[in-house]
């Protein structure tokens, strides 16, 4: 029992501790306001909320930000959660030091770490500072020139499965016209799919052959699914409250079924693989898994934990299928609705002899079929914006001098620690500043000839921020490009792809995760496309 002496202490202690935490917090309020720029913005619809919930529930919100971009500059404010501010950069400049801070200066989201490692575990996407370089430097030699070189014949197989089972298709419903529509969404979801199974894993799902898939079945829910209301609000407040991660709500319960299907696949796979390593004929050492489990029995910086390796295994999983798929789906929407584009691919494509394109010619050889892949990359990317939090007090450099929220003109930015930043990929992708007039368009001539535009400011992969930039850049983009390439060569010399209703047919978005291209009118969940049987 506390005495009288004892009880004041305790009340004393506790006084102090609030005192302390409330003249630390006042100080750290101080300190913002005196460290960083600041910058006009949207008004805030909600302080619980701000503009986070807009973002979430808009299937445009690329609009939103380059609505905002043209009224306030190519650096402003927007309001987050709980009254929380988040600066919004669209200068070239200020995106590129961004970036090139990753993982140190700046980090993900308390709330998005948990969100990932309550899905996948201590994977790369989850991982921070010199355990993400561990990670990285562990899985890079699994995508490099000789690897991927090497999967090509996995890429191949794929795409003749699908375009035996299209013949097969319209031989039965279509033996006359040679022409049907078809679910094509549907099958680069499944080509995708054992793709990345085979070739990343040596384990063959069999989707191609119409064989079911649990993990198949709860992927595709998920990457189509949207959050609702309660999702939504369990997103938003998770900005600021984590644990709201894990409350059973239907996006929740659906995460956690992939995650435990997902682990179990891997745990078998991993089992698997260790049983099979060494043994004659074995490919695993040019595989990903065969990548982890040298680096699971490595001594040096590269070592992983068998938990580190599930949760790898798990994370590419999805990274690879999903949007390597949704990539090829747009991308044949895209020629559908412009069908002399897709006759100009077929020509390019059609000049190589009847057998597949060797790797040199897929890399070097199409430029035409390169541009089409990575202008479709640049008009959907599967990933909208990177919100991520300063560690410490920073200056960002500007390319364009801008004014402040006082009116003052800069050319750089001071931040302080704690500071929310984000960067909206898409609108950087699609801005009329950088690509001119003609910037929503599906042009895939802009990435030929000098392409001596003002797109040459901007970071990233071919001057395109779908694979981010940075220590954070995707190392799998080359696999995905290269998996993509096989795929549109085999399928555009053999088959003609049209739009249903003609090419000016309106195509819907969908998705939480990506976004989903659907036929306005249509179920909200295909895309059904008629293919016709080239002679």
């Amino acid at each position: 029992m506390l005495t009288l002496h004892g009880l004041f202490a305790f009340e004393l202690v506790c006084y102090l501790t609030v005192t302390l935490l409330l003249v630390r917090l006042f100080f750290d309020h101080l300190h913002r306001r005196t460290q960083e720029t600041s910058f006009n913005g949207p008004p805030s619809p909600s302080w619980l909320f701000g503009v986070s919930k807009l973002l979430a529930q808009s299937s445009d919100s690329a609009s939103l930000y380059e609505r905002w971009s043209e009224k306030y500059g190519l650096v402003y404010t927007i309001s987050a959660t709980l009254g929380k501010s988040c600066l919004v950069l669209c200068d070239p400049k200020a995106v590129q030091h961004f970036y090139s801070g990753d993982t140190y200066g700046y980090v993900q989201t308390s709330a998005t770490r948990a969100l990932v490692k309550s899905m996948f575990g201590h994977c790369v996407l989850w991982a921070e500072g010199a355990t993400h370089k561990r990670h990285r430097k562990a899985l890079v030699p699994a995508f490099s020139p000789a690897a991927i070189k090497a999967m090509l014949p996995i890429f191949y197989d794929s795409a003749h499965k699908v375009k035996s089972a299209w013949d097969s298709i319209l031989a039965a419903e279509a033996p006359d016209s040679n022409s049907t529509i078809i679910d094509v969404q549907e099958w680069m979801n499944r080509a995708s799919f054992d793709t990345f199974g085979i070739a990343g894993f040596g384990h063959d799902f069999g989707t191609l052959r119409g064989e079911p898939s649990t993990i198949f079945r709860i992927v595709d829910a998920f990457i189509t699914m949207r959050p609702g209301l309660a999702g939504s609000l369990q997103i938003v407040l998770g900005l600021v409250f984590p644990w709201t991660l894990k409350l059973p709500t239907a996006f929740r319960r659906l995460g956690d079924q992939l995650d435990a299907n997902l682990g179990e696949i891997a745990r078998e796979v991993l089992a698997s693989s260790r049983t099979d390593e060494g043994t004659e004929g074995n490919t695993g050492d040019r595989s990903i898994m065969g990548v982890l489990l040298r680096a699971e029995k490595s001594d040096s910086q590269m070592n992983m934990s068998t938990n580190e390796i599930l949760a790898q295994m798990k994370v590419m999983m999805i990274a690879g299928y999903i949007t390597t798929a949704n990539c090829l789906m747009w991308c044949l929407v895209e020629l559908a609705q412009k069908p002399e584009l897709q006759n100009k691919l077929r020509q390019e494509v059609s000049q190589i002899p009847c057998e597949d394109a060797t790797w040199d010619q897929l890399v070097d050889g199409l430029p035409y079929l390169d541009a089409v892949i990575h202008e479709t990359l640049r008009l959907h990317p599967p990933m909208g914006e990177t919100t991520r939090v300063a560690t410490a007090d920073d200056i960002i450099p500007l390319s364009y001098s801008t004014k402040t929220a006082t009116g003052a003109v800069t050319d750089r930015i001071s931040v302080s620690k704690g500071q929310l930043i984000t960067v909206p990929i898409h609108t950087m992708n699609t801005s009329c500043r950088f690509w001119g007039s003609n910037a929503k368009e599906f042009h895939p001539e802009r990435f030929l000839g000098d392409k001596s535009g003002i797109m040459k400011d901007l970071p990233g992969h071919k001057h395109i921020l779908t694979f981010v930039y940075g220590p954070r850049m995707c190392y799998g983009r080359n696999f995905a490009i290269t998996e993509m390439k096989a795929m549109l060569a085999v399928l555009v010399c053999s088959f003609a792809f049209e739009m249903v209703d003609g090419p000016n047919a309106e195509v819907g978005v969908i998705g939480g995760l990506l976004s989903v291209p659907v036929i306005a009118d249509g179920d909200g969940k295909t895309i059904p496309l008629r293919v016709r049987r080239l002679e």
